[in-house]
């Protein structure tokens, strides 16, 4: 598996560095550009883990933390020469998952980064999960959780849902969606495939998540 790492570091240098070696062990790292639109850039990469400095332009890491703390669970791991007790403690109660003091060695923050992973996705055959809007898709047993609720999907509803939220921020055609469903061995046709998401959106609409599914006419469907 590819894991996507978001770097939120306005450091260059800092930045870069973190790249290479990321990308010397096959990890994925996108380092955020726009450090007013954080969130915007989390949404539309989907990360595995992130990786936040304290000081940065316009608003801290701490509120950035807060922030993806309301939508996702998705591992944290601090970056910070601000490594004081304090900034530790306040950084874990704002639901951090880690806290590494500049200057660190790349590999220790590589080897740091690789164990939050396989506890986080790995440990114990632990299915990974996807979230969106504060419902988690559970790819081990697939079922859709969303506040007490646990949503039972049939198996084309869960892979119609499980496709648009890997591709989440990006369009995906209904020939692709039909291309998925063909991998389980059910052959859909196009009428099939728009009684199985219409399905899909009155159960969400049930469970209280309207518009989860954006229809782009024309194009495919689209989960942003």
């Amino acid at each position: 598996m590819n894991y996507r790492i978001l770097l939120v570091e306005d450091d260059s240098g800092i930045a870069r560095a973190i790249a290479q070696q990321a990308n010397m062990w096959g990890l994925e790292i996108k380092c955020v550009t726009n450090f007013r639109e954080v969130m915007a850039e989390f949404s539309a990469y989907c990360p595995h883990l992130v990786l936040l400095d304290i000081s940065l332009p316009f608003y801290n890491g701490y509120h950035w933390c807060s922030e993806i703390r309301k939508v996702s669970k998705v591992p944290i791991i601090f970056i910070s020469s601000a490594s004081d007790n304090m900034n530790i403690v306040m950084a874990v109660n704002m639901g951090a998952d880690d806290f590494i003091a500049k200057p660190f060695d790349q590999s220790v923050l590589i080897a740091k980064i690789q164990a939050m992973l396989r506890r986080t996705y790995d440990f114990a055959s632990a299915a990974p999960v996807l979230e969106h809007r504060g419902a988690t898709l559970n790819t081990g047993d697939n079922t859709l959780t969303y506040g007490q609720q646990q949503i039972q999907l049939s198996k084309n509803e869960y892979r119609i849902l499980l496709t648009l939220m890997e591709n989440k921020g990006k369009v995906v055609s209904r020939e692709k969606l039909m291309e998925r469903l063909w991998e389980t061995d059910s052959f859909i046709d196009d009428n099939t495939l728009t009684v199985n998401i219409n399905r899909l959106r009155k159960k969400l609409d049930a469970a209280g998540l309207n518009s989860f599914i954006i229809t782009k006419f024309g194009v495919g469907y689209l989960i942003a």
